[in-house]
């Protein structure tokens, strides 16, 4: 029975940008005794969705028979279809029970038959923290997504968008990071109790190139003037007078500044403020990823 069936785990993950827009999907099939295999690809107009939905499909198809399989996903779009909505819908004839025909109705009938060919244990986990197979998973479906022009057209650098949060009733602040490379891309993110909006922009731009493995030409593209202006104007002045300001008071949060000039003069670093009424899409994706981590 179910017992004898060979086993696999399998981790997935899938999004869009924007949402509805351009999407990716993507599985990290594993197997005892195998490599893992990675399965991503691109969808041109789509939901964040439909692209969970189509990962789980795709991954578990490749198995090439039935199996026992442990199913990892971080989507609470999945896991309330499978939990709450699917066996009332099957029940209904794949309608709502307002009578409706059932959303993403066409991939949830994939689904259910890959169900009926497969064991599946499913498991939730929360995106970007830590974990091995669903960071992966989630850099190949960033990856897989189609990706709008540059704001400034240098393919041979490293782009780094910025975002940050801020909640002043818990005076705790979040950031993120998207960073992109030709068709590369990942997202780090972090949380700090008693940080202001100013220190987040800081931590966001350090912690980026701070990621950066070797010597690289970067573009950090922030919201922030008060990060591009210390970076670009007033760095140089701090450090030749010890880190304090023209009037003798020390530089507010000048262990960063210390930090991001050690940074500048280890990357070739160019700076740009965008607009906050016009961001480019991985600013805005850095920006919701600082709110997740923030928990907003």
């Amino acid at each position: 029975m179910t017992r004898s069936l060979p086993t696999a785990t399998l981790y997935t993950d899938g999004g869009c940008r924007p949402n509805p827009g351009p999407g990716g999907w993507a599985a990290v099939v594993l197997r005892p005794g195998e490599d893992p295999l990675e399965l991503s690809a691109a969808v041109p107009a789509t939901t964040n969705n439909r692209m969970e939905l189509q990962a789980a499909i795709e991954g578990l198809r490749a198995l090439p028979s039935a199996h026992r399989v442990e199913l990892f996903t971080d989507s609470e779009y999945v896991r309330k279809g499978i939990t709450e909505w699917l066996e009332r819908w099957l029940r209904n004839g794949w309608r709502t029970a307002g009578k409706k025909e059932v959303q993403n109705g066409e991939l949830w009938r994939e689904l259910a038959a890959e169900l009926e060919r497969h064991h599946v244990t499913w498991h939730w986990v929360k995106g970007h923290a830590g974990d091995r197979w669903n960071e992966r998973a989630d850099e190949l479906a960033s990856a897989a997504i189609p990706r709008p022009p540059l704001p400034v057209d240098d393919p041979g650098a490293v782009h780094l968008f910025l975002g940050v949060a801020h909640s002043g009733t818990r005076n705790t602040g979040a950031w993120a990071v998207v960073l992109r490379f030709g068709d590369r891309e990942r997202t780090i993110a972090g949380l700090e109790a008693g940080a202001s909006a100013n220190r987040m922009h800081l931590v966001s731009a350090v912690s980026g190139l701070r990621a950066l493995r070797r010597e690289v030409r970067a573009h950090v593209y922030t919201a922030s003037d008060y990060l591009k202006d210390g970076a670009t104007a007033w760095l140089g002045g701090w450090r030749d007078r010890g880190f304090v300001t023209r009037d003798g008071d020390p530089v507010a949060h000048a262990d960063l500044w210390r930090e991001l000039d050690r940074l500048q003069r280890r990357h070739d670093v160019r700076w740009h403020v965008a607009s906050r009424d016009e961001l480019p899409e991985e600013m805005l994706e850095a920006k919701r990823q600082a709110r997740e981590a923030l928990g907003a």
